[in-house]
């Protein structure tokens, strides 16, 4: 043999290109995991950093200090032994072949881009693995189980995310002409009259609260006491307004829905008209408004206070397009607060939303947040 045990100590041969005392240890690449989790790269040699071992040191020490079981450590010897540095190189994961080949791969990141409605799912277009695995089976005739579609959608970068929602009634060439033609119109207005740009927008939230995480004992899920039927609801109207050189305002109005008879069930004509006209005192100069198709923003009495403004201009942003509007943000970070808070009395859900609310009125930067996630181009506030 040319190297023995010598005491359960690992001594290397003394003959052929090996120097004489040196351990499998100073020619092996000592791999350092991680404190925690350690995540190993097949295949590529990759290195996590040294460890000195000394020379003629014990298989326990050694698989202490390199975090290995003695039995690797001896296999580990050996392997060096008989085949030098180069034997101690990873070979890449065991086990057979994937059946996944590189070409099957390829194709299928080509027909995820054109999206499930192409494969025949037209209502609900979500890439399950059920369904990644039945477009495999359609086009090659091999089936995988949902595991083994993780594990190569794992491997081809993609992650489970959740997906932004989008109307199917929007018309992206709508959108296209509105950004084209409309967009440069607005910005126009706003630099010739040095107008607040403003986006306006309603909600509404009622006592029953959707449905959001919370503590509770492991394996006792907790229970929430909802009202089944609707006793009650708050309707919200805002308004957000930016210029430059300015800090961006928020003006919002709630207006609560008790279900008694002959009550108001939501915003009309004249409370639209009464935002706007508190709107233009507080700012103090014109504004250019930017809001959706809603029934109460386009009808004949919407249209005849608007043309009783002189100071106020209005755009319609395209239909089904909601994340051009930046106060959609401000109704999802309200709605998140109030998740857990399930208050008891419609009054309740109205002081807590005119709480948070009111606090987004003194950070002006969450609001140039919700501003640039739309993506509009504007110039710097």
């Amino acid at each position: 043999m040319p190297g023995h045990r010598a005491g359960h100590r690992l001594v290397a041969p003394r003959s052929g290109r090996h120097q004489r005392g040196v351990s499998r240890w100073d020619a092996l690449s000592r791999r350092r995991r991680p404190e925690r989790h350690p995540a190993r790269t097949a295949g590529t040699g990759t290195e996590y950093g040294r460890r000195p071992v000394h020379p003629g040191a014990h298989a326990r020490q050694v698989a202490q200090r390199l975090r290995v079981s003695r039995k690797s450590a001896y296999a580990w010897h050996a392997r060096w032994r008989a085949g030098g540095r180069t034997a101690l190189r990873s070979r890449g994961p065991s086990g057979r072949p994937s059946r996944m080949r590189p070409a099957w791969r390829t194709w299928l990141a080509r027909e995820l881009t054109r999206g499930p409605a192409a494969h025949g799912w037209t209502e609900d277009h979500r890439r399950t693995l059920a369904r990644v695995a039945t477009v495999i089976a359609r086009r090659f005739h091999v089936r995988f189980s949902p595991a083994q579609i993780w594990r190569i959608l794992r491997q081809m970068g993609f992650t489970a995310q959740v997906p932004v929602h989008r109307a199917a009634e929007r018309d992206p060439h709508a959108t296209a002409r509105w950004y084209q033609q409309t967009w440069p119109q607005v910005q126009q207005i706003v630099r010739d009259r040095d107008a607040w740009l403003c986006f306006a927008d309603e909600a509404g939230q009622t006592l029953r609260p959707p449905k959001a995480r919370t503590w509770s004992r492991r394996g006792h899920p907790p229970v929430i006491q909802t009202r089944v039927k609707g006793s009650g609801r708050i309707s919200l109207a805002a308004l957000v307004g930016r210029k430059p050189g300015h800090s961006t305002r928020f003006i919002f109005r709630i207006l609560a829905h008790h279900g008694r008879k002959g009550e108001k069930t939501g915003f009309r004509e004249v409370d639209f008209a009464r935002l706007l006209d508190a709107a233009h005192q507080q700012l103090g100069g014109d504004i250019v408004l930017l809001w959706d198709n809603y029934t109460h923003h386009v009808d004949a009495a919407m249209r005849e206070f608007i043309t009783a403004r002189a100071w106020l201009t209005v755009f319609r942003f395209p239909a089904s397009t909601p994340e051009l509007n930046p106060v959609e943000g401000v109704w999802a970070h309200c709605k998140r607060s109030l998740a857990n808070l399930a208050p008891c009395t419609t009054d309740e859900l109205a002081s807590l939303a005119r709480t948070r609310l009111k606090r987004m009125q003194y950070r002006p930067s969450l609001l140039d947040g919700f501003i640039a996630e739309t993506g509009l181009p504007l110039p710097a506030p």
